[in-house]
């Protein structure tokens, strides 16, 4: 083999600072946009990416020569800058610091991505699965 092989798959989720409402309807798609650019740009691949009103799920298979808290750390910086400095530069946008990683296998990619993909109905709902969501961290 002349070069590495790896099926990397990790399902992150971090929230807004104490857990305030702030990704407005507005910028959801457009703050989607500018994570999954940071994610290609570490040469991940973005598999879904959705959230709530408080919190962002990103599905995302990763190359073996970054780590995760290096991934987490480049899409939430520039994340919250674009959102401070472009979008909405007169308002408050922050992460909190902390996030939650989970490893997932290749064979359950899909039930994940539809997951995250219907993060709004799961929420509203309160159909959420506790197990994929932010386990009690601020």
């Amino acid at each position: 083999m002349r070069r590495n092989f790896t099926q990397l798959y990790v399902h992150l989720v971090w929230a807004t600072w104490d857990r305030q409402p702030i990704i407005t309807p507005d910028i959801q798609e457009p703050l989607y946009n500018v994570i999954a650019h940071e994610c290609q740009q570490m040469e991940c691949t973005v598999i879904a990416i959705g959230g709530f009103a408080d919190h962002v799920h990103l599905l995302t298979g990763f190359p073996s020569s970054i780590a995760i808290a290096n991934l987490v750390k480049q899409v939430k910086g520039s994340s919250s800058h674009w959102v401070n400095f472009h979008e909405k530069p007169d308002d408050f946008f922050k992460w909190q610091g902390s996030y939650a990683a989970f490893t997932i296998h290749q064979q359950d990619l899909d039930p994940v991505t539809a997951y995250i993909q219907n993060q709004s109905a799961h929420h509203q709902q309160k159909t959420d699965i506790p197990a994929w969501e932010i386990p009690s961290i601020k």
